[in-house]
C-alpha cells in the first residue's frame, strides 16, 4: 500500500509539471507572435532609424534591355570647306552652343577675289546686255533691225544671266554676300558657318594653319533630338509595341531614372545577331545623356498599381520577410509579409495581417530590429 501511495504522488508530479511546461510554451508562443522592439532615443538616432508610409505605385511587368543614345543624322553636322585656306580666327570653344548660320571661323583664300571680280565683270556686262535687248527690241517693233539681231542679243543676256547667277551661288558657298561686293570692299576672307544649330563636340583647326578643302573641321551634334536605340532579341520582339513606355538609368546608376516611348521597330535583324533594334522616344533631356552613352533599360508590356514599400525597408529571415511598424513611440512590431516584384528601389508586399491606416513603416534600420528580435534565438 506505501508503494501505491508513492507511485500516484510521482504521477500528480508529472502531471502538474507538464500543465506548467504547455502552459510556458503558450506563452512564450504568445510572446514572439507579438514580436516587439522598443528601442532608446540613442539606439534610434545611431542607427538613423527613418519611417515612411505605404505607397501605391505603378508595377510594370517589364523586359530588361540594352541600348545606347544615339542622334538622328539631321540633327549632327560635320563642318568642312570647298576651298582650302589659311585659318585667321576661330570664334568658338568646344562645348558651347551654336545657332544655324553663326559664324565659326573665318579664313584666308584669295581664290574668293577672282570670284568677286568675274562677278562684279559680269554684272556690268549683264547691266549692259539688258539695255540692248530693250534697244533692240523697240527698233524690231518699229521694223528698223533685223530679227536676227534681236535674237543674238537676247542670247547672250540669257547667258550672262546664267552666269551671275551661278557665280552668286559659288560666292555664297564660300560665305561672302554678294549683293555687299563692290569694287571698294573686296575681302579674301571666307567665313565657316554652322549649318544646324547644336554643340561644338570638336574643333580640328589652330590659327595660321592651313585648312585642307573638304577636312572635317568642326562637329556639332545636337543632343535635343537624342533617342534610344535598344536591342530587342527575336523572342521578345511580340511582346513589344509602338507606344510602349521605356524607363532607363544614365551613368549616375540607378537612383537617376528617365523615360521615353518607343516610336519606332526596325523590321530587319541587325547584322550577325537575331535582333532588331527599338526607336524611342527620351521625355526630358537632361545634360547627363550624351550621344553614344550606354544604357539598361526596361521596356513595360504591362502596368498594375500595388502597395509597395523601398527596398531597404524589407528584411528577410531564411524564407520568411518582415516589415516593421510603429505602434508607439520608440515601440515597432514585426509584421510578416510575402513579396512580389521589385523593380526601381522598390518592393511589391503583400502584408499576411491588416496593416493599421497610416501606418508608420520602418524604412531604414530595419535589419536592426531584426537583429534585436533574434539575436536570442539560439539559446530558445
Amino acid at each position: 500500500m506505501t508503494l501505491f501511495f508513492v507511485l500516484i504522488s510521482c504521477k500528480n508530479n508529472s502531471t502538474e509539471t507538464n500543465s506548467e511546461q504547455s502552459t510556458k510554451d503558450t506563452i512564450t508562443k504568445n510572446e514572439r507572435s507579438t514580436a516587439e522592439v522598443e528601442l532608446t532615443a540613442e539606439q534610434i538616432k545611431s542607427i538613423d532609424l527613418q519611417t515612411g508610409s505605404v505607397e501605391q505605385r505603378n508595377f510594370k511587368s517589364t523586359i530588361k534591355v540594352n541600348g545606347k543614345l544615339m542622334l538622328p543624322p539631321q540633327n549632327q553636322a560635320q563642318v568642312s570647306i570647298l576651298t582650302g585656306g589659311i585659318v585667321k580666327t576661330i570664334n568658338v570653344t568646344e562645348g558651347s552652343f551654336v545657332k544655324e548660320g553663326q559664324t565659326l571661323a573665318t579664313i584666308v583664300n584669295n581664290e574668293v577675289i577672282q570670284l568677286q571680280q568675274d562677278y562684279l565683270e559680269n554684272k556690268s556686262q549683264l547691266e549692259y546686255l539688258q539695255a540692248e535687248f530693250k534697244r533692240q527690241k523697240e527698233l524690231q517693233e518699229d521694223r528698223i533691225n533685223a530679227t536676227k539681231t534681236l535674237q543674238q542679243v537676247q542670247n547672250e543676256l540669257s547667258i550672262a544671266q546664267a552666269k551671275q547667277k551661278g557665280l552668286q551661288t559659288k560666292l555664297q558657298l564660300q560665305g561672302v554676300n554678294a549683293a555687299n561686293i563692290s569694287t571698294s570692299n573686296f575681302t579674301n576672307h571666307i567665313a565657316i558657318s554652322a549649318p544646324i544649330s547644336g554643340f561644338i563636340r570638336r574643333i580640328n583647326l589652330t590659327i595660321g594653319k592651313f585648312a585642307d578643302a573638304n577636312t572635317i573641321l568642326f562637329d556639332i551634334v545636337d543632343n535635343r533630338f537624342l533617342h534610344l536605340d535598344l536591342t530587342l532579341f527575336e523572342k521578345d520582339i511580340s511582346k513589344v509595341k509602338i507606344g510602349n513606355k521605356v524607363v532607363f538609368t544614365d551613368a549616375k546608376g540607378a537612383g537617376h531614372t528617365h523615360t521615353a516611348t518607343i516610336f519606332s521597330l526596325n523590321k530587319s535583324f541587325e547584322d550577325n545577331q537575331q535582333a532588331i533594334l527599338a526607336h524611342a522616344k527620351i521625355e526630358g533631356i537632361t545634360e547627363t545623356l550624351l550621344p553614344g552613352m550606354y544604357v539598361e533599360a526596361r521596356i513595360q508590356i504591362d502596368n498594375y498599381k500595388t502597395s509597395a514599400l523601398p527596398n531597404d525597408a524589407v528584411v528577410s529571415n531564411g524564407d520568411e520577410h518582415y516589415i516593421y511598424v510603429e505602434t508607439k513611440k520608440n515601440q515597432y512590431t514585426q509584421i510578416a509579409i510575402k513579396i512580389g516584384i521589385s523593380d526601381m528601389g522598390f518592393t511589391e508586399i503583400l502584408p499576411l495581417e491588416e496593416l493599421p491606416e497610416n501606418a508608420k513603416v520602418v524604412t531604414k534600420g530595419a535589419y536592426y530590429l531584426l537583429s534585436q528580435l533574434t539575436k536570442g534565438s539560439g539559446e530558445e
